[in-house]
């Protein structure tokens, strides 16, 4: 039954903890730019990227395979 007491205890000291934090913040008001940084993902970065491009894509050459890089002996 103690055990019952101690968690009760522990959790309104919790509920507690984090209601004074919650004050402290809109006190200080750090809570002013969140919608800011919300769009951030949104601004243009300014690059602008070709409508079509002006060459064909090169193809890589193939690998070639050298006695090197090979693990049978």
């Amino acid at each position: 039954m103690t055990v019952v007491v101690l968690q009760v205890f522990v959790s309104l000291m919790l509920v507690a903890g984090s209601l004074v934090l919650f004050v402290h913040t809109v006190r200080q008001r750090d809570f002013d730019h969140a919608d800011r940084l919300a769009l951030a993902p949104l601004d243009d970065d300014g690059i602008q990227t070709p409508s079509k491009p002006t060459s064909p894509p090169e193809a890589n050459p193939p690998c070639k395979q050298d006695t090197s890089n090979t693990t049978t002996p």
